[in-house]
């Protein structure tokens, strides 16, 4: 995807529109607080993943359930708002990149205040 600019393109409008869905016209209260991370789509604009973050697995695993069960939903109301010849298919995957950053940055504070790691650049 990094060579395709229009996928570049494609994938931002649709992180765009599909986050306005999901916050105005979304009428499940089983989706809960969330952020759509990103959106990648294939170079042939026929796949969209779709990068989801929330806070607490167990509603994570809530909004995931009620974003795969409004897919079709969220599908038309997004052919509505981008005109394009075949709206790309959405598959929405959990992100746990921050979650990730978080356990990293815990491990480097243990090191640093063990000993093991230290501000000083090496000679």
């Amino acid at each position: 995807m990094p060579g395709n600019p229009r996928a570049q393109r494609v994938a931002d409008q649709i992180q765009a529109e599909l986050s306005d869905i999901i916050r105005r016209r979304l009428k499940d209260p089983r989706c809960g607080f969330l952020t759509l991370t990103s959106v990648e789509v294939s170079n042939d604009l026929r796949e969209a993943q779709v990068f989801v973050s929330a806070l607490g697995d167990d509603e994570l695993t809530r909004t995931m359930a009620t974003l795969e069960r409004a897919k079709g939903f969220l599908r038309s109301e997004l052919g509505q708002r981008i005109r394009m010849r075949y709206l790309p298919e959405l598959h929405f995957r959990v992100d746990r990149s921050a979650e990730y950053g978080r356990r990293v940055e815990d491990i480097l504070k243990e090191l640093h205040e063990s000993g093991d790691l230290t501000d000083e650049e090496p000679e």
